[in-house]
């Protein structure tokens, strides 16, 4: 898959909010930490529209990521949050202007959708953190964001060097991102082609036997039969019934793919932590 051209100093980013509503005050150390890096943070007050808990009915916040797909000038798109509601929009967008000039576009959670509509038009795009959640984010997840912009992640991965993985999986795309938004593309074209690939799947606030259904549902649909490895990231504030499920998160994904034979890879800081480090999806 293709990549963007990779960030310099003076390079544009456009901040958007495909889902949830967001606050300038809300965005505000990410619009510190990229001019501190020498980029150009890009919005307007399209950004902080409210449409009851979305920034904005459909169509309009379709129109304002859509000006952005469409602008040369912009080198890069920074989802300001995730929550729900890019999965109404993405069928609203045309993306020949962005085939002319692609930008990466990065952001996590909901934001998963996006992903895979890059996946499916053949470029790479950025699973990392959201602008919301710069405040909080570790040193080491802005870095790795820093780095996979500028062209400096070591393996097309990301994460293969670090952990000390074999040559083997070095040029394996990864796919995947958040486990209940793929579940919600399932059956659709938008799932991505899993097979031979390295999926990526995390979470967030979900029951144990929801985190079985979707995994289950994955399976059947012959999604996990076929990978490379499956890389798991942060399953974060799980629940349980009154009657225990009698597994946790991580025995319920390996449970899913144990008759597999291939690696899996599990406690991977990326997701709804504060670590959240970047990967490179694609």
């Amino acid at each position: 898959m293709q990549h963007p051209e990779y960030l310099k100093k003076g390079s544009k980013i456009a901040f958007v909010a495909p889902a949830r509503k967001i606050s300038r005050e809300e965005i505000s150390a990410a619009v510190s930490w990229i001019e501190n890096h020498g980029f150009v943070a890009v919005y307007d007050d399209r950004l902080f529209a409210e449409y009851h808990q979305l920034a904005g009915d459909d169509d309009f916040r379709a129109s304002v990521l859509q000006d952005y797909l469409d602008r040369d000038d912009i080198d890069a798109i920074l989802c300001v949050r995730g929550g729900y509601g890019t999965i109404r929009i993405v069928d609203k967008l045309d993306f020949t202007k962005f085939k002319k000039h692609p930008k990466w576009i990065v952001g996590y959670s909901d934001v998963t959708v996006l992903h895979a509509k890059m996946q499916q038009l053949g470029y790479q795009s950025i699973h990392g953190t959201m602008a919301i959640n710069f405040e909080k984010n570790t040193k080491e997840a802005l870095e790795s964001l820093y780095d996979v912009l500028v062209g400096k992640h070591k393996t097309v991965g990301g994460f293969l060097a670090p952990l000390g993985m074999t040559t083997a999986l070095n040029n394996v795309p990864i796919v995947g991102g958040n486990l209940s938004v793929l579940y919600s593309m399932l059956g659709s074209d938008l799932f991505p082609d899993t097979d031979g690939k390295i999926l990526f799947i995390e979470d967030l606030d979900e029951y144990l036997y929801h985190i079985d259904r979707m995994m289950m549902a994955l399976k059947r649909a012959g999604k996990l039969a076929h990978l490379k490895a499956l890389l798991v990231g942060a399953f974060t504030d799980m629940h349980d019934n009154t009657i225990p499920f009698g597994m946790t998160a991580k025995e319920i994904i390996f449970d899913k793919v144990k008759e597999y034979g291939y690696p899996v890879i599990g406690d991977y800081p990326a997701g709804h932590v504060d670590n959240n480090l970047a990967i490179v999806l694609g």
